[in-house]
């Protein structure tokens, strides 16, 4: 049965492109899932049309004259919350870096732009819309709240030479950037444990990712290399489009990465990094599912308390989507469900208790 169109959530679409607006509105349209509340040819104009239309999802351009997207979204966010997608190019290290800006401003989600009428990725762009917008549909928009920039770090941690001996994976998706940039730099440089996180984002944007982790953190942040060593007090990020694992090189773990098919329709996806990571440390394991859409991580963090480590998750009401912890808490349980905000000190003291009892053992 075909919902009446008045029945449809609405989407405002902001773009200021006449060309994007009308391919972006027709994806949306034919989608039958969503309907095309306006559109909006900048920021200014956007914040006329939302307290107009009152839209239940906006689509928003990063780079616009007058009002950009960033400077809109903050107003959005603060002034009249509601669930923001955001339309990126992308195509440079500025652009990407932008993107991520947005995703720690609050934004839901973000999709790459089609780059013209005969864009060989247009079907694809049409999926990664229509999912970012199903996602937005599920926010709990009363969970986020705008995330201020962080000063940059000033104490760096200290590596101690050898290969770690303790680990804390970590898996996000749907509003993981913003949540990310909340935990990894609270933690502290004495933090004595590896850290490795599956954040479910395409190639080319994962290095930028641990870029702005690192300028913010006491820990050292990397996008992973295949075959690196991994040590204490350094945060390991999967590339996109590559699984993560941990694996023994000698009497030493070092990353594994690899381009076997998709989990969960992901690559990179947590499970196999949490399972390699039960394998490797076992008691010495921690294991974090925060915010995003669907299971990824669940049966993975069931394979690290099984095998005597501990897992942590993400409460329902600071989840922008509680998918993830919910599919996580179903699956394996958890020692602690906590608020975002508590999440690094959780894990800072379960990590610092593990090492209390590797000494005396």
């Amino acid at each position: 049965m075909s919902v009446p169109p008045s029945r449809l959530r609405s989407v405002l679409v902001v773009d200021d492109s006449a060309f994007m607006r009308k391919v972006i509105a027709e994806m949306i349209t034919e989608s039958g899932i969503f309907r095309v509340a306006g559109t909006a040819r900048n920021g200014l104009d956007a914040l006329r049309q939302i307290h107009a239309l009152e839209p239940d999802i906006v689509t928003l351009d990063i780079e616009m004259p007058e009002l950009d997207g960033l400077e809109t979204l903050g107003y959005v966010m603060s002034e009249t919350p509601r669930p923001v997608v955001m339309l990126s190019a992308a195509g440079t290290a500025g652009g990407t870096d932008l993107t991520l800006r947005a995703l720690e401003l609050g934004a839901v989600d973000f999709v790459r732009k089609p780059s013209g009428p005969v864009s060989l990725d247009l079907a694809t762009v049409r999926d990664r819309l229509l999912e970012a917008l199903r996602a937005a549909s599920c926010m709990n928009i009363g969970g986020v709240g705008m995330l201020a920039r962080p000063p940059l770090a000033t104490d760096r941690a200290v590596t101690r030479a050898g290969g770690a001996t303790r680990a804390i994976a970590i898996a996000a998706s749907t509003g993981g950037p913003r949540a990310l940039a909340e935990v990894i730099p609270a933690f502290p440089a004495t933090l004595d444990a590896a850290v490795l996180i599956v954040q479910h984002m395409p190639g080319g944007f994962t290095r930028s990712l641990a870029e702005r982790l690192d300028r913010m953190s006491p820990l050292n942040v990397e996008e992973a290399v295949h075959g690196q060593l991994v040590v204490h007090n350094t945060v390991y990020v999967a590339p996109g489009g590559f699984h993560m694992r941990v694996v023994w090189r000698g009497d030493v773990p070092v990353i594994a990465l690899d381009e076997t098919a998709t989990i969960w329709g992901v690559r990179p996806s947590a499970d196999p990094l949490f399972r390699s990571v039960a394998a490797l440390f076992g008691e010495a394991a921690i294991g974090v599912v925060l915010t995003g859409m669907g299971r990824d991580g669940a049966e993975g963090l069931r394979a690290i308390r099984d095998a005597g480590g501990q897992a942590v998750v993400q409460d329902q009401m600071t989840s922008t989507i509680f998918g993830m912890p919910q599919a996580a808490l179903a699956t394996a349980g958890a020692d602690r469900v906590v608020p975002l905000g508590e999440i690094a000190p959780v894990v800072a003291a379960l990590a610092a208790d593990l090492a209390a009892r590797q000494a005396t053992a």
